[in-house]
């Protein structure tokens, strides 16, 4: 320890402890970088037909609220039972291609769902469960309702989505993240997510 102070006194040491911060700054970093880029270049993509969401904030900047079908799970799709007690949990939701292309809850649970053939397992969000009834829909949300536009572009967007016609094609890991790959509009990809 004796060395370490005289080597941190004599400016050796800050040189030493500053490569050491910069690069435990760069791994996390890249960490963060490579788990996105990770479920954009392998994972599972599905397509989610959105909905209208009530007018931005324009004090936020230039950004698309998105909200989908899939964001309101019935509760008789839950399997493995609804928990007595209120509180925060996660749920996992089993999604199946429908004939339009677009993907639809078929499935949801308390508890991580087993694969099965041509579905795909989303993880949502942290949410508050607690009192839920036969006929209820649980609001989740998967990290995925906001995409960020080039200034300027979020109006048009908006205006195609409370039409109906803006759709998203996401990319689900093995562990349910999703990542928006590209928006659509009319079927067109108008953004295409970069892997870096």
């Amino acid at each position: 320890m004796n060395s370490f102070m005289a080597k941190l006194q004599s400016g050796k040491g800050y040189l030493l402890s500053a490569i050491i911060v910069a690069g435990l700054q760069t791994l996390i970093l890249g960490k963060i970088i490579q788990s996105r880029a990770s479920i954009l270049s392998d994972g599972a993509e599905v397509l989610l037909k959105t909905a209208p969401v009530d007018p931005r904030d324009f004090l936020r900047g230039d950004y698309v609220v998105l909200n989908y079908d899939i964001s309101s799970v019935p509760v008789q799709t839950v399997s493995g039972g609804i928990p007595a007690e209120a509180g925060e949990r996660v749920l996992w939701v089993r999604l199946k291609k429908q004939e339009d292309g677009f993907w639809t809850v078929t499935e949801s649970s308390f508890h991580e769902l087993p694969p099965q053939p041509e579905t795909v397992i989303l993880r949502s969000q942290p949410f508050y469960s607690g009192g839920l009834a036969a006929g209820d829909s649980m609001r989740v949300e998967y990290g995925i309702e906001r995409y960020y536009v080039p200034e300027g572009e979020g109006k048009p967007i908006e205006e195609a989505r409370n039409d109906g016609n803006v759709a998203i094609a996401v990319r689900v890991s093995a562990d349910g993240s999703a990542q928006i790959r590209s928006l659509l509009v009319d079927g067109k990809p108008v953004y295409d997510e970069p892997l870096y």
